[in-house]
């Protein structure tokens, strides 16, 4: 692999690593905190990028179209949250899986009826439209690296709420002892929904950086659900750094690895035999990381006492 190529792999598999972060980090809260398992925070994912483009086709301004589908984000989350989901928060895991599974069918049908089927798009902003050199005739866009440093702010200011708030000491202790914490005499009911609206607009968010360099259609959430869900794995269920660190880790791995696969088989295989086994074994890199931190460290890299 040539030198220019791993540095486009490279901020690839950085951009890859901030969209799963965003995505992973509520869910990881969700899940730390509130001991629940939301198969459907790809949807809302989905979601933001379809608010995104319909607010653009009213407004003409991609900067308020984030906004206001940050906005809408909020309020579908926290619609969901106060219609569906916390009636199920005493239930086993199955019953939540399946009910989100039931959101996932109900809103995908949804999205259909209102959008239709067909891949829609969303335009970068003109501020963000160049883009920058990395060799000689080789451009990368100015968007994808200002994804990157939205991706960073985002984690540091996560960072910030999480450790030097109040909200955020609350969570850490709720993703270590959620009911230690209720018994202390703190609203549980309110702090899941202040979680879980927070953790459905970090998913917009996402999904809304993702529209104007991504088909915006029904089921785009999904494949990226399930990376967020490594993610978690890895980096341990109720971390942010852990989602933080093991999202880049992902995003490297997957992008790099894609590249690199074929390259490493031809050391020990024929030419022919390598071009089918590299994205073979490229596709399954990351649920190997995967396996192989659940055999040494079952809790993940990052858990939620040293996060």
């Amino acid at each position: 692999m040539s030198a220019t190529l791993l540095a486009v792999q490279t901020l690839n598999g950085l951009q890859l690593g901030i969209l799963l972060f965003l995505i992973a980090a509520g869910l990881t809260l969700v899940f730390g905190v509130m001991d629940f398992i939301n198969l459907a925070h790809g949807v809302q994912y989905m979601l933001g990028a379809y608010l995104a483009v319909a607010a653009y086709g009213v407004t003409g301004s991609f900067w308020t179209a984030m906004l206001l589908a940050l906005a809408g984000s909020l309020v579908v989350g926290l619609a969901l949250e106060l219609v569906v989901f916390r009636h199920l928060y005493d239930r086993d895991h199955l019953d939540q899986v399946l009910a989100t599974f039931g959101v996932i069918l109900f809103l995908g049908e949804a999205v259909k009826v209102i959008w239709g089927s067909s891949p829609l798009s969303l335009p970068v902003p003109d501020l963000l439209s160049g883009s920058i050199p990395i060799s000689d005739g080789l451009l990368y866009p100015v968007y994808r690296i200002a994804l990157i440093v939205a991706g960073l702010l985002i984690a540091a200011l996560l960072y910030v709420l999480v450790t030097h708030t109040r909200v955020g000491m609350l969570v850490r202790a709720g993703a270590t002892n959620a009911p230690m914490v209720s018994a202390l005499g703190v609203n549980i009911r309110r702090l899941f929904m202040v979680v879980f609206g927070f953790g459905a607009m970090l998913a917009g968010f996402a999904g809304i950086m993702a529209a104007p360099i991504l088909a915006v259609e029904p089921g785009m959430g999904d494949n990226l659900l399930i990376l967020a869900f490594v993610v978690i794995v890895i980096g341990g269920i109720g971390s942010i750094r852990g989602a933080f660190l093991a999202a880049l880790i992902i995003g490297l791995v997957d992008t790099i690895g894609r590249s690199a696969a074929t390259d490493i088989a031809r050391l020990v295989l024929p030419p022919a035999a390598a071009n089918d086994v590299g994205p073979a074994i490229a596709s399954m890199l990351i649920y190997i990381l995967m396996a192989a931190v659940l055999f040494f460290r079952p809790s993940g890299l990052f858990p939620a006492r040293a996060g």
